[in-house]
């Protein structure tokens, strides 16, 4: 989780900061600014930009270790990116807090300005060396040549750029290099050489790009000390002359997971139990550790575990006095899926993990109006594939088509996609596959962004129905309608009404009132989440389906469910009343068939 403050010195500044996500301080402006530089990624300055730039400027030690300054004017008309927008994510936070505020972005990095691929914004790619030289030759359409020592998949992206600069290449061509080699200059294993800047191939601007190839599998007496661990990783890496920009992650026995020696390496942990790591053939096999822990081999067999099919180990393992490391190659990169949720519209109802999700995806895939939906969170680096509604089955499985091929996809959907969206789709089409993952990421559902701008009527038990008989038979949706109906259920109706499916509401509306009070609260609510956002209280007996269409959410109450203030509320606590009293009588009268018109 990044770590961003927002500092105001007026008053206004400070309700606009009392708007954003992030932890606040009002007052002193530059002392605030001084004493916390170190300690978090991002600032968000509620002031000029020129007390801004006075403020920071003595504070600057290099874009790669500066955090990102982002500037706010009182008026909360403008997001500027001051400092850091690519390495430090500026731009990127300014989007954020310009989608919270309603205020307009400005970003003035050049890639962002003309659409260009960002050589160091590319996900998963960590980039060394002459970063602008390169980047100002992909600005001006120059060629761009490109050597992958390891034959890795580029992101989709870069691969479009540069087969779209002007040819042919010559001696002087500015160069790219993917490796997670250590060169001449480049990154030693502790970290950037502060040299790279100048990374030259015989005078050529260069710049290494570190794809995400390496495992380094780690086993640990309990509680190892913290110091020898990371050093036994850095000689390791050193001497397999690779770069630790490169590692993507720690492997380890579970039992040794949650290790803080482990944690503070600042990579993910990946745990096997003992039984998985005992199924992998490794060439340091170990009686000793078989005895203690049920493996002959934590740290090669983990390594290559975490290293998917076809890892290679690179160094078998080496020992210090509490600790053993070895390292694996990837043959691939592991694709990923992950199904996000947007939520009901406006940026501020998205979750930091969407954005996340989102930003650091290679390809995101979607129904065109979702895909508008987050335009702020897609950059030039990112292929972005939009289709037709409809279109769901081939959505699903082009992500996992690419997510096979070791792409990182982001499958964008409305409201939660988990909820009448993408996300069962996916885990449908993807079957059994286990050669890329796919995580869903939640969002705030129309049924939940609805009920909060009606009141409170989901307060007690409810059930969410879809009215759309495109894929669910008539006759079982309105089988669930009399079930909810019958038990007093409050009812959160999605997809009521199209051009096409003009009659689906009023049938349920009938059917509920054989049993409910014509006076029963229904709230309707459309568009909740964007700016031509509508939201009506009525009754059961008045509700009229012309008023609904297909970006409305109908929320019908129980007989529990009251109007208090202007506000739709189903209290929690269950109270007899006159209404429940009638409502039982009511139970004893049959049921009424009903079928599809």
């Amino acid at each position: 989780m990044r770590r961003i403050l927002v500092v105001s010195v007026t008053a206004r500044g400070r309700a606009l900061a009392a708007r954003l996500p992030y932890d606040a301080v009002h007052g002193n402006l530059a002392a605030t600014v001084r004493a916390r530089w170190a300690e978090v990624d991002g600032f968000v300055l509620v002031a000029a930009v020129g007390a801004c730039v006075r403020i920071v400027a003595p504070l600057l030690g290099g874009k790669d270790v500066d955090p990102a300054i982002v500037c706010v004017d009182d008026g909360g008309r403008y997001a500027i990116a001051l400092i850091g927008g690519h390495t430090a994510k500026a731009n990127a936070l300014a989007h954020d807090v310009a989608s919270v505020l309603g205020a307009d972005p400005v970003v003035t990095t050049a890639t962002d300005a003309t659409g260009t691929v960002a050589i160091d914004e590319l996900s998963g790619f960590p980039a060394e060396g002459a970063v602008a030289a390169v980047t100002a030759a992909m600005l001006d359409g120059r060629p761009v040549s490109v050597t992958n020592l390891l034959g890795w998949p580029l992101p989709p992206a870069l691969t479009r750029t540069l087969e779209g600069l002007s040819l042919p290449v010559d001696n002087e061509t500015p160069h790219i290099i993917i490796t997670d080699q250590l060169l001449a200059g480049s990154t030693v294993a502790g970290g950037p050489d502060p040299r790279a800047e100048t990374l030259v191939d015989g005078g050529v601007p260069t710049v290494v790009l570190r794809p995400p190839t390496l495992v380094a599998g780690i086993g640990a007496s309990t509680s190892p000390p913290p110091d020898e661990v990371a050093a036994l990783l850095a000689e390791a890496l050193a001497e397999a002359g690779v770069s630790s920009r490169s590692l993507r992650a720690i492997a380890t026995i579970d039992r040794r997971s949650r290790e803080p020696a482990l944690e503070a390496l600042g990579f993910p942990v990946v745990a096997y139990s003992s039984a998985e790591l005992a199924g992998v053939t490794v060439p340091n096999p170990s009686g000793v550790v078989t005895r203690a822990v049920g493996t002959p081999s934590v740290a090669e067999a983990a390594a290559l575990l975490a290293g998917g099919l076809g890892a290679t180990l690179i160094l078998e393992k080496r020992t210090s006095k509490h600790a053993t490391v070895a390292l694996a190659r990837s043959r691939g990169p592991r694709g990923h899926v992950a199904v996000v949720g947007l939520g009901p519209g406006h940026g501020a109802s998205r979750t930091p993990e969407a954005n996340v999700a989102i930003r650091t995806a290679q390809v995101v895939i979607g129904y065109g109006p979702y895909i508008e939906q987050c335009h702020d969170l897609l950059g030039p680096a990112q292929e972005v594939i939009a289709s037709s509604i409809g279109d769901e089955v081939e959505r699903a499985r082009e992500a996992i088509r690419l997510a096979a091929g070791g792409a990182r996809v982001a499958v964008v959907c409305s409201g939660d996609p988990g909820i009448y969206a993408m996300a069962s789709l996916v885990l449908e089409e993807a079957a059994e596959d286990t050669t890329f993952d796919v995580d869903i990421v939640p969002g705030v559902t129309a049924a939940l962004a609805a009920a909060a701008s009606l009141g409170a009527p989901l307060g007690h038990d409810h059930l969410m129905v879809s009215l759309s008989d495109l894929l669910t038979p008539w006759e079982a949706i309105m089988g669930r309608v009399v079930a909810a109906r019958d038990a007093d259920l409050v009812l959160a109706v999605y997809n009521p009404r199209s051009k096409t499916r003009d009659w689906q509401l009023e049938a349920v509306r009938d059917v509920l009132l054989e049993r409910r009070l014509p006076d029963t609260p229904v709230g309707i609510a459309t568009d909740v989440g964007r700016p031509e956002a509508t939201t009506t209280i009525t009754t059961l007996a008045a509700l009229d389906p012309d008023l609904v269409g297909m970006t409305t959410c109908v929320i019908i109450g129980s007989s529990m469910t009251r109007v208090i203030g202007g506000r739709m509320v189903t209290p929690r606590g269950y109270r007899r009343t006159e209404r429940q009293r009638e409502r039982q009588c009511d139970h004893d009268t049959p049921p009424v068939e009903h079928s599809r018109r």
